[in-house]
């Protein structure tokens, strides 16, 4: 497979410079996927599908043009290579857009990306349905939303005219379960999944279902509370979101739009001094981990924030150069699009204390299990969304609370982050629990 894309790579990119192209890059994407999902012990869904698609990236001075094909053939590719050179000639001038010299001493890591096993479709049904029934089975659970099983596999493959040429593969598999709760006439609903790259790591389907119908019965009889300044406890799936903000206004386009409230924050201190966040491509089996980034650099686990300090950007080739600065490998891109930066497992570094250690510090207080809203303003970091969770009185867990909303202005937040031990890698963003003192909660 690697000298297949190998050869239509060299192909194209010779084809390219035939046609006067100055640089030119590949990128070949294969996908299979399959899918079933369920509801109420009945099969509702199932899918598969399979593509395979070339992009080709020309340039012709500053000028730049993208084209994408499904079609491998020999006419395909030479009609392709004509169309995109002659839209590069008629696209506007581009200063910031380049490809990178490859470096001599890159060497791609392997890091355990792909699982060869396959689920046939029955077996990716019996999954679902184990996850609801286990759901089901549990007392006050009445009704379901569905539960879905997956697999994936994907083939990447880069290639440019400065000599880079780098290929790897990539596998996937998901359970997720979702069911509603009744109690004294009113219902309640909430989810669990969970996602791994190789299928020995992924979660019994069975736990994923109990794991869900437990999330379900604790939100039951929710109450409302006033209106308080209080301090939140973010349970991890949903203080990652808080990180993911993070990330976001520090990727390289926000700041070279300046359109990110971190903008001037570069190398200051704006968080707490034991607060390290990281952003690590090469994580050995990471949902987001690649050899290589999509303009073929190799890149390396930074500190984004040491000591609470802003240490870097998210940077690909163009934003780099917009910045006066060198890219540090986290472009991405589909066969069709330019690249831009975005992270590749980033994390906030796990503090001392437990969750149950934070939970026993707060007298008055509340854990979160569950945003509603996109109330979060990245210009000015203003941030404003509804929340669920329970109420924490003298240091414990004591009944669930709905329609509240959390509100404070993310670097206020990010002054008053304190992390939790409980780190697990879940998500291509990950955060433990995390406390932030000192929040408006607005209730009734």
């Amino acid at each position: 497979m690697t000298n297949q894309y190998s050869k239509t790579g060299e192909k194209v990119l010779e084809k390219c410079k035939k046609k006067n192209a100055d640089n030119a890059d590949v990128i070949i994407i294969k996908n299979f996927t399959s899918y079933s999902s369920c509801r109420l012990g009945e099969l509702e869904e199932i899918e598969q599908s399979e593509s395979e698609i070339l992009g080709i990236r020309a340039f012709v001075g500053n000028k730049n043009a993208i084209i994408s094909t499904s079609d491998f053939s020999e006419s395909s590719i030479n009609n392709s290579v004509e169309q995109v050179v002659q839209m590069a000639e008629l696209a506007p001038d581009d200063p910031y857009s380049f490809i990178e010299e490859k470096e001599n001493d890159e060497s791609i890591t392997n890091l355990d990306l792909y699982d060869s096993y396959e689920l046939s479709a029955q077996e990716l049904e019996d999954k679902a349905k184990e996850a609801e029934n286990s759901a089901l089975a549990c007392v006050g659970i009445k009704n379901s939303n569905g539960a879905s099983a997956s697999q994936s596999k994907s083939n990447y493959y880069i290639a440019n005219s400065k000599g880079f040429s780098g290929f790897y593969k990539k596998s996937n598999f998901s359970i997720s379960c979702s069911v509603i709760a009744e109690k004294n006439g009113k219902m309640e609903t909430d989810y669990d999944f969970d996602t791994k790259l190789h299928y020995k790591d992924l979660s019994d389907s069975k736990k994923i279902g109990k794991s869900c119908a437990k999330r379900v019965l604790d939100k039951c009889n929710p109450k409302k509370i006033k209106t308080c300044k209080a301090n939140i406890i973010f349970e991890p799936r949903i203080a990652r979101s808080i990180i993911s903000h993070f990330s976001s206004a520090i990727s390289g386009s926000a700041i070279a739009r300046k359109s990110s409230f971190l903008i001037n924050e570069f190398g200051n201190k704006i968080m707490k001094n034991n607060i390290r966040i990281i952003d690590n491509p090469l994580l050995i089996r990471g949902l987001s981990s690649r050899p290589f980034d999509a303009e073929g650099v190799i890149g390396e686990e930074i500190d984004l924030v040491k000591d609470g300090v802003i240490l870097s950007w998210l940077l690909d080739n163009s934003t780099a150069k917009q910045l006066n600065m060198k890219t540090n490998g986290r472009a991405s891109r589909s066969v069709s699009s330019p690249p831009s930066p975005s992270p590749t497992n980033l994390y906030l570094e796990k503090g001392p204390l437990s969750p149950l250690d934070l939970i026993k510090d707060v007298n008055e207080g509340f854990y979160i299990t569950d945003l509603v809203g996109q109330g979060v303003n990245m210009v000015n970091g203003d941030y404003s969304r509804g929340a669920v969770g329970f109420k924490i009185e003298n240091g414990e867990i004591t009944f669930p609370v709905n329609e509240i909303t959390i509100a404070d202005n993310l670097l206020n937040m990010f002054k008053k982050m304190t992390p939790a031990n409980d780190l697990s890698f879940n998500f291509g963003i990950n955060s433990p629990t995390l406390l932030i003192e000192d929040m408006t909660v607005a209730g009734i």
